[in-house]
């Protein structure tokens, strides 16, 4: 009978050592042959970045990605370029408010931060004068500390002594760079961003002065004056009032009609726009109120839960809102 063939232990082991030998070498052969080596690990590094790279701008212009040594082309919508327009001017919105609306701080922040527009950059802050209670400091603080969001004024606070006139004096030592515009509003106003930005895009960027103009039933810019619901001035003419006599000297006042006072007097503000009827009062409550419309710009004294969720709900603010198993809405 044929005898059949055993593995034996020392023929076990040398096999094995062999093996590994062969595997070792292998391992060492592959890492001594460092041309080929870079070149694979620079193709693999390009390949990624191809794909996440945030700016398609900044990949070399001299890139070709239909000769990638990937076997596949990355998907054209990776390749195309997909980084916005740069904004085509800057504006700060000051909303005038009291250290101690923390509620009212909150929607408005929820009501901004949840726009977008690519014409402008917009960037909303709060303008108080000197917090004195204990407990607003405190929470203000906490405020600042999240969102950075609060302007602090050297006044007491006020509606009509001063305190616009504080605002847009202070603006020019305080800020690093100057805006294009600059907006004072109150904290009853909701404004649509994209919408107000695109009005104003076509528009001058200097000797400027827009608004709703009051008496409500004008439309014309140099009748009356810029009713206090929002009224944007040109970063030239918030200058002028930091350094001028005529508003130094006549700061107190009804203030979205002392500011108009200041233009006339001191022959400036010569382009003049008014954005009746897009700018006005929820529907019946003033000679400024009408109905809802869809090109709105902004709506003014929003008061209560009420009338901000008629808004809202108007504007199909909350149809963003994705499907969850963490909660429902109905």
């Amino acid at each position: 009978m044929e005898k059949q063939w055993e593995w034996n232990t020392p023929l076990k082991f040398s096999l094995m050592f062999i093996s590994s030998f062969l595997v070792a070498m292998t391992i060492v052969l592959m890492s001594m042959d460092q041309v080929e080596l870079h070149s694979l690990i620079d193709a693999g590094r390009s390949a990624f970045f191809t794909f996440a790279n945030p700016n398609p701008s900044s990949i070399s212009p001299n890139s070709n990605s239909t000769s990638s040594s990937c076997p596949c082309d990355p998907p054209k919508k990776f390749t195309e370029k997909t980084n916005f327009p740069a904004p085509k001017f800057r504006m700060l919105m000051g909303i005038l408010t009291r250290p101690g609306s923390y509620n009212g701080r909150n929607l408005l922040r929820l009501a901004y931060s949840t726009q977008t527009t690519n014409v402008a950059e917009i960037d909303v802050k709060f303008v108080i004068c000197n917090v004195t209670d204990g407990n607003d400091r405190v929470i203000v603080a906490l405020e600042i500390m999240k969102f950075n969001d609060i302007i602090i004024l050297q006044c007491s606070e006020n509606m009509d002594k001063g305190k616009t006139y504080t605002y847009f004096s202070s603006l020019p030592a305080m800020l690093s760079q100057p805006y294009d515009y600059v907006m004072k509003t109150d904290d009853d106003m909701y404004f649509r961003l994209d919408v107000l930005a695109r009005s104003l895009d076509p528009l001058p960027r200097t000797d400027f002065y827009y608004g709703r103009v009051i008496p409500c039933k004008s439309t014309d810019p140099f009748f009356g004056y810029m009713g206090g619901m929002g009224y944007i001035l040109s970063w030239d003419l918030v200058e002028w009032i930091g350094i001028s006599n005529i508003t130094r000297n006549h700061a107190e006042g009804f203030e979205d009609k002392l500011v108009s006072e200041w233009f006339n007097e001191g022959n400036r503000a010569k382009n003049r726009f008014t954005a009746t009827p897009r700018m006005y009062d929820v529907p019946g409550l003033t000679t400024c109120s009408h109905e809802y419309m869809p090109d709105t710009i902004g709506v003014h004294r929003l008061k209560n839960k009420r009338t901000w969720a008629q808004v809202l709900r108007y504007f199909n603010v909350t149809d963003g809102v994705k499907p969850s198993k963490m909660y429902h809405l109905l």
